[in-house]
């Protein structure tokens, strides 16, 4: 029988085989069993995790799917009714705003600047005051004129008598006859310096009227390029002031040559063409008529000068403002029409996608003619009601599924 110590001392030499490697025993096999169920825990947490991950967007595909129904799964692109309606054909040129008449007023007399009566940038009717020079030099030239006319009046009216004696003496042989013909003479010379002394006295005159300068057209006055005190003569190649009529005022545009047939053949059947103005940033800002062609073209550049004519009551168009003008030689009506933006176009031909009544669409060949804005003329490939796609074209081909949203032409 075994004593205490004997049974510990065999208790220890046991646990010591178990724990030393390489040793066979029943501790291993437990441990691997272990980690068997360490690793199967671990892939039921990450298929838990997975799971909730998914659910959701599982959930959302599917609502999106009931929503869209069969069109789940197509391309999003806006559609757009071919139109039936009217479209202009235009010539576009660029042009200058010209006005009908510009007058530098400048001084017709020699004087000191007394007054000037407009203000700068003021709309000016034809007579009204603008400058005064001073009149007193002048009114004495008439004073003095008036007073030699006086004098020789006088003399003639003297020397009118004398004649009328030796006419009565001379048939009485009571003077000689060379003594009547020197009277006549001296009658006529008398009334020679009367009458220039009469036209001393409306040079005055005139000149009194030239101190008190009006406007000779009705315009908008420029700048004032003089100022009181100075003293002004004729012929000074700044002048006085600068008036610009500016109701109405036309526009001098050009245009290539190839457009002149259409645009004769228009104004010889009568027609009163239509011109609008539009600025740089192609704003349109006043409409008027065609008024007249130049008589010759420019062999330099192949074009031709038009001029148009404009109320311009609103002041909209400026002298010598650069204006676009659009000319509308023609008007199609009844025609069909698409957003230029559907039009698509490569090297063999020009065609828009076509959405069929399954939602699909096709590549469908077309012939523009005129284009305007944002408008183009469909002559041959559609007609007004087809659906066209407008803007999701880079996603499609032929027999795409589209699901589209239609928008109207303006």
């Amino acid at each position: 029988m075994s004593t205490p110590s004997t049974i510990e001392r065999n208790d220890e030499a046991q646990i010591r085989a178990n724990a030393s490697p390489g040793l066979p025993g029943k501790e291993p096999k437990r441990r691997w069993w272990l980690w068997l169920l360490a690793l199967a825990v671990l892939a039921f947490g990450a298929y838990r995790v997975h799971k909730g991950m998914v659910a959701p967007q599982a959930a959302n595909t599917s609502a999106a799917g009931g929503a869209s129904g069969r069109n789940f799964g197509a391309v999003p692109v806006v559609a757009v009714q071919a139109t039936k309606g009217d479209i202009g054909v235009y010539f576009t040129g660029l042009g200058a705003v010209t006005p009908v008449y510009t007058v530098t007023i400048q001084s017709q007399i020699a004087g000191y600047l007394m007054q000037v009566l407009y203000k700068e940038g003021q709309i000016v009717q034809k007579g009204d005051p603008l400058v005064e020079i001073d009149p007193r030099p002048y009114q004495v030239m008439m004073e003095n004129a008036q007073a030699g006319l006086l004098r020789d009046q006088a003399n003639l009216d003297n020397a009118q008598v004398d004649l009328k004696r030796y006419q009565t003496l001379v048939p009485l042989r009571a003077v000689p006859e060379q003594q009547l013909a020197t009277q006549e003479a001296l009658v006529k010379s008398d009334e020679g310096i009367v009458k220039t002394d009469q036209a001393q006295i409306d040079t005055a005159k005139l000149d009194l009227v030239y101190c008190h300068i009006t406007a000779p057209i009705t315009g908008r006055v420029g700048l004032r390029l003089v100022d009181p005190g100075n003293y002004e003569t004729p012929g000074q190649a700044t002048g006085l002031v600068v008036i610009t009529q500016i109701q109405p005022i036309t526009v001098v545009f050009t245009l290539p040559e190839d457009q002149l047939p259409a645009i004769v053949k228009q104004m010889r059947a009568g027609a009163r063409l239509t011109v609008e103005a539009y600025d740089r940033g192609m704003t349109k800002i006043a409409q008027g008529w065609l008024e007249t062609i130049d008589n010759q073209i420019d062999p330099t550049t192949g074009t031709v000068k038009l001029r148009a004519n404009f109320d311009n009551r609103d002041g909209a168009l400026f002298p010598n403002e650069f204006i676009n003008a659009k000319l509308l030689v023609q008007e199609k009506r009844g025609v069909t029409l698409i957003p230029t933006a559907a039009v698509q176009r490569n090297s063999q031909r020009t065609y828009v996608f076509f959405v069929k009544p399954d939602s699909t669409v096709t590549v469908r060949t077309i012939t523009l003619g005129t284009t305007e804005g944002d408008d183009s003329e469909v002559t041959s490939g559609l007609k007004p009601g087809d659906e066209v796609v407008m803007t999701g074209v880079d996603r499609l081909q032929e027999g795409t599924k589209v699901r589209f949203q239609k928008t109207k032409q303006q």
